[in-house]
């Protein structure tokens, strides 16, 4: 005898939708760029919507955890954040989401296409700096599931090791780095929730405006100097030298770090959390370099990393050996 074969994803968001939602889906199509889990665009009798799923035979663990990236979204759709609309959850493993489609482009400008014309570029740097601090402000410890916050110290060792297991030879002069940075670290300040890859590639405008501040994989609390040092990196097309480009007029660090503050006191050891975001993106190409050449990604651009990964540790370095 035959076993029953489970319902298909399809089948499932359209028997949820209908059930729970009253909506009636009229199409299902592949959204292509994702790289955690399944992303789909579902038309539907009210509109359209965006499905994030978990692969078939996983589960939602890791970056695969599409529930906890409904929980944050549910917990910040009241609040100031722009963030998208949840419509409908399934726990069945593999488990998905629906929220709603918000029409837009996340593009960044220092890397991505099509290019984004200057000035624009400069005015989405400035707004995304300045609605970034409506996320820190958010009381993170009545949100379900969260982690205790990392501190400078304890974010500094997870790259560590992520730039230990890249060979040397592919992020040269990186353990001088990490030793400067080790010599340094930062005393934690208020911990808060962070998006953990705050970037326009990650936030859908309309125009120069915000309106939804997507791909939530990694949130967790942390200190939000790291996000901040994460941000700083794509506001400069000269740290990624043959893979990016310069883009005229965007703000400065200084600059953005006061739109970030309001013109407040500004945040203490800034700096320390600049060299630490371009450590961070040098380890992340160095380990995606390291996959390619050992045939486990055959990604034949990523031979264009070099020349970025030695500049973001020669800047990060400059900031800190002074």
């Amino acid at each position: 005898m035959t076993a029953p074969t489970s319902p298909s994803l399809r089948d499932r968001v359209a028997d949820k939708l209908l059930t729970d939602c009253d909506l009636v889906m009229t199409g299902f199509e592949t959204l292509p760029g994702g790289h955690s889990g399944l992303t789909y665009k579902v038309s539907t009798s009210g509109g359209d919507v965006v499905i994030k799923a978990v692969p078939e035979g996983q589960r939602s663990i890791g970056r695969h955890d599409m529930l906890r990236q409904a929980t944050v979204l549910q917990a910040l759709e009241h609040s100031d954040v722009p963030v998208p609309r949840v419509v409908a959850v399934d726990r069945t493993e593999p488990a998905w989401f629906a929220m709603e489609f918000v029409p837009g482009e996340s593009i960044e400008p220092v890397l991505d296409d099509p290019e984004v014309e200057p000035a624009l570029a400069a005015s989405r740097m400035r707004r995304a700096a300045e609605i970034l601090p409506r996320l820190h402000d958010i009381d993170f410890t009545v949100i379900e599931g969260i982690n205790d916050p990392l501190t400078p110290a304890a974010e500094l060792e997870r790259w560590a090791r992520t730039l230990a297991a890249v060979p040397p030879e592919l992020v040269v002069g990186g353990d001088k780095l990490l030793q400067l940075l080790q010599d340094s670290v930062p005393a934690p300040i208020k911990p808060a929730l962070v998006h953990g890859d705050y970037r326009l590639g990650n936030i859908l405008s309309r125009g120069s405006e915000p309106v939804a501040l997507i791909d939530w994989e990694i949130w967790s609390a942390g200190d939000p100097r790291v996000e901040l040092g994460w941000f700083f990196v794509f506001a400069d097309g000269s740290n990624f030298p043959d893979v990016g480009r310069e883009v005229s007029g965007l703000p400065s660090t200084d600059e953005l770090i006061d739109l970030y503050t309001d013109g407040g006191r500004p945040l203490p050891d800034l700096t320390w959390f600049d060299a630490l975001g371009r450590l961070k993106m040098a380890a992340i190409m160095g380990h995606n370099l390291r996959r390619h050449r050992e045939g486990r990604h055959h990604d034949p651009d990523q031979e264009k990393l070099p020349a970025t990964i030695n500049r973001l540790i020669n800047t990060g370095t400059a900031l800190l050996d002074r």
